[in-house]
C-alpha cells in the first residue's frame, strides 16, 4: 500500500529517498502511530519532506492515495472492549499454544 504512495510522490517530483521511506516504515514498526489518518499524515510528512516547498505537492499526493480510508476506518473498526469472551476462548483454542493459555489463566483468564 506504500510503494504506490512513494512512487506517487517521486512521480509529483518531490525528492524522497530509499532512506526517508524504509524510516516511514520503521516509524509505523515502531508504533509511533496508531490507525488515525492524520497521525499517519504528521508521521509521513516529517519522514518524507524535507523542503517546505513540498509540502503543498505531498499534501495533493496524499489526498489522492489516502482518499477515502478514514471513512472506511470508522465503519470498520471493531469494538474490541465487547468481543464475547466465548469467542476469545474458542479463538485460544485454535491458535494458542498450552503455554500461552496457562499464561492467560494465570492471568485471570480473558474477563
Amino acid at each position: 500500500m506504500f510503494i504506490p504512495f512513494f512512487l506517487e510522490l517521486r512521480a509529483a517530483r518531490i525528492p524522497v529517498s530509499l532512506r526517508e521511506y524504509l524510516s516511514l516504515l520503521e516509524g509505523l514498526e515502531a508504533g509511533l502511530v496508531d490507525y488515525d489518518v492524520e497521525g499517519f499524515y504528521y508521521l509521513a510528512r516529517s519522514a518524507l519532506v524535507k523542503d517546505e516547498r513540498h509540502i503543498d505537492r505531498f499534501d495533493q499526493v496524499f489526498s489522492h492515495i489516502f482518499k477515502g480510508v478514514e471513512a472506511l476506518a470508522g465503519e470498520n473498526q471493531v469494538d474490541v472492549e465487547n468481543i464475547p469472551e466465548e469467542w476469545l476462548r474458542r479463538l485460544a483454542e485454535k491458535h494458542l499454544t498450552d503455554e500461552e493459555k496457562k499464561l492467560v489463566e494465570a492471568l485471570g483468564g480473558f474477563e
